[in-house]
């Protein structure tokens, strides 16, 4: 009965009764089935979160208020002020001038950076690049009045600077918020913060640079790559169900303390409030927490090493037995490649952006995985004619 269960049936609220058991059941069940071919979006699936689940998940913990708001019984500050704090000296923030909170993902990271910017620099244009992510397009149109310029990126994904140095020289009698990407959505490329720092200097422009790092600002970070002073960065966003693979999409973000918004104190719940989103899943701030505990930054260390040597495999493989052109950026787990044939995507989910597609070796793709794609990908190309080409500007990086 329950492998042909009918979910939107089954879970139909207006029926007398539900088998409650049924519908969770298939919801496992399908997603375990599709798990083993789900290689094209960026989530981890290495880490156990079941003592944190198990321990907590009976109750709501809310987070409301800023994170050292003494308010409320029921909600775990001293976790996410830790993990806060170890992002913190994990990306060289100044101790004097740090400020953060555990958010809902990388969007309202994204979100409340750049409210703080825009209330600081209120006339500032706001620039990014056409490979940003879109939370960023959207967030800036809610920005009613705000001014938006989207600059150039390469094929590669990078950010075009001499485009942003055209882009700044129209408008350098207003202020800049430049939102840079540690991570872009289809190649996993990096904007140069200090390179965008030179072009505001350079016209002297004054402003605000903000990181979208939600997918590789962990790694980059881990590296030495990704630090407050590269760049004199005033804002990052980091997303916790990628990297890490938090089973609930949650991040965190970390300000400067000398341009976030003022605080407002909130008669109803007796606390402080600089949130975005007020309250805060309390049970994400301590799964974040946990990662950090199990595995500190040298468990991380070996796990972004082991994803990028299989994204090295991932390459010489699709290379070698296809003959297409896969490419990687060498910090990435990213691995670009035309995009297969429909016989390959109908059986594995992949990112794809009309003829370009990808795959994502985060930590918990195996090789294993990696050889059933690449021979699936194989038995299409030879039955495929023409064959696919990739534009020769986007297989640059290795």
């Amino acid at each position: 009965m329950t492998d042909t269960l009918d979910l939107a049936a089954a879970a139909d609220l207006d029926q007398d009764t539900i088998d409650i058991d049924a519908v969770l059941g298939r919801l496992v069940r399908d997603a375990d089935a599709a798990a083993p071919t789900s290689i094209g979006f960026p989530g981890a699936t290495d880490l156990d979160y079941r003592r944190v689940v198990t321990r907590l998940g009976g109750r709501l913990w809310n987070n409301i208020g800023n994170l050292d708001d003494p308010g409320g019984v029921a909600h775990t500050r001293v976790l996410e002020r830790a993990a806060i704090t170890w992002f913190a000296n994990l990306l060289g923030m100044p101790a004097d001038d740090r400020w953060g909170y555990a958010t809902s993902g990388g969007t309202e990271g994204n979100r409340a950076a750049l409210l703080a910017a825009y209330h600081r620099w209120p006339t500032a244009r706001i620039y990014h690049t056409d490979a940003a992510h879109y939370s960023v397009r959207k967030i800036g149109r809610e920005m009613v009045g705000a001014y938006k310029v989207v600059v150039r990126a390469g094929p590669d994904g990078e950010m075009d600077y001499d485009d942003l140095a055209a882009q700044i020289r129209r408008r350098k009698r207003w202020p800049a918020i430049v939102v840079a990407t540690a991570g872009t959505t289809m190649t996993e490329a990096v904007d140069d913060t200090a390179r965008i720092r030179a072009v505001l200097t350079e016209h002297g422009v004054a402003g605000h640079l903000h990181v979208d790092a939600a997918l590789s600002g962990i790694p980059l970070a881990l590296d030495g790559q990704l630090r407050f002073t590269d760049g004199d960065i005033d804002s990052i966003a980091i997303s916790g169900h990628k990297f890490l693979g938090i089973p609930t999409p949650c991040g965190v973000v970390l300000i400067r303390d000398s341009v976030r918004r003022p605080a407002e104190r909130v008669a109803y719940t007796g606390t402080v409030d600089t949130t975005v989103s007020g309250s805060r899943c309390g049970l994400a701030a301590a799964l974040i927490w946990n990662a950090i505990a199990v595995h500190g930054r040298e468990g991380h260390r070996w796990r972004a090493a082991e994803a990028r040597s299989t994204a090295a495999y991932a390459v010489e493989q699709i290379t070698a037995a296809t003959g297409w052109r896969a490419w990687r950026w060498p910090h990435a787990f990213t691995v670009v490649l035309p995009t297969p044939p429909a016989t390959v995507r109908a059986r594995w989910l992949l990112a794809t952006d009309g003829p370009v597609s990808h795959i994502v070796c985060m930590p918990g793709v195996t090789r294993e995985q990696i050889d059933a794609f690449v021979a699936d990908l194989a038995d299409a190309v030879r039955t495929r004619i023409p064959h696919p080409r990739t534009p020769p500007e986007i297989t640059t990086a290795s």
